[in-house]
């Protein structure tokens, strides 16, 4: 695969282990390459369409799921524990979600300028339909005020392949968002493009003319001179596994990926 493209799927309606299975295959394809016997997968980026879903990353402090047992259970919401930095958030419908799976040589290998290279091709994406994303010190991810956090970001690395992402709400209920204190943050509330653009009498536009939006900005910011859009299938061949039975309400033992080399929070 050329170097100079970055592979984009998107993988429809993808039940949360299986993804982190994609994901996790995808990434230990990536590391391996030519050089050790593997095949050259290129860079992608993979969007999936999770389920409702409670994400808990390394670093979770007690009390910030707020929902008991029960009342997730009545709700349908899982929680899967995941080898990223960071504390719990929420994915659902509605929601955009990213894993650009990608060489970080690209970035010089600078973790944290990797964080704000997503960070900005998500403002620029934001600023496509007049909305001004910012950062707030010392705080991960896309705001729209210092209060309000339209997206989240959570990467890790393992052999200097980035992997994880980001979670940006585009028209996904924000309701679900109760159940948590948000990345860990007691102070703050979650917020979407449509709450934002309905403020002032717009629409929100689609999940597939954002994801085209970040996928442009996110590629011109690493350099890619194409982008080349692939059926979801194709991801899971060239990760080299079968797509996965649905596992994500049974966590079973053995379902999590191998242990990162690095994590940073959301």
């Amino acid at each position: 695969m050329k170097h100079d493209t970055l592979h984009v799927a998107a993988l429809g309606p993808t039940r949360y282990r299986d993804g982190l299975a994609l994901m996790d295959a995808l990434v230990a394809a990536r590391a391996r390459g030519p050089a050790e016997g593997g095949c050259e997968t290129g860079d992608w980026l993979l969007y999936p369409d999770h389920e409702p879903v409670l994400t808990v990353g390394r670093s979770p402090s007690e009390g910030n799921v707020r929902a008991d047992a029960a009342t997730l259970e009545r709700l349908g919401v899982e929680i899967v524990e995941v080898p990223r930095g960071g504390d719990v958030t929420w994915h659902g419908p509605g929601q955009l979600v990213g894993y650009p799976v990608v060489q970080l040589d690209r970035v010089g290998r600078d973790l944290h300028r990797w964080l704000r290279v997503l960070e900005d091709a998500l403002i620029a994406a934001l600023a496509r339909w007049g909305l001004e994303g910012r950062r707030v010190a010392g705080r991960t991810g896309v705001w729209l005020s210092e209060r309000e956090k339209i997206a989240s970001i959570g990467v890790a690395v393992r052999r200097w392949v980035g992997y994880h992402g980001f979670a940006l709400n585009v028209a996904n209920t924000l309701d679900q968002f109760a159940l948590i204190h948000p990345c860990g943050y007691h102070d703050i509330r979650m917020t979407s493009m449509a709450e934002h653009m309905g403020r002032s009498g717009g629409r929100s536009p689609s999940l597939t003319d954002v994801r085209s939006a970040v996928t442009a900005e996110l590629a011109a910011r690493l350099g890619f001179q194409r982008v080349e859009e692939h059926a979801a299938g194709d991801a899971w061949t060239v990760a080299g596994i079968a797509r996965m039975a649905d596992t994500s309400k049974q966590g079973a033992a053995g379902d999590h990926p191998r242990p990162i080399q690095g994590a940073y929070p959301w």
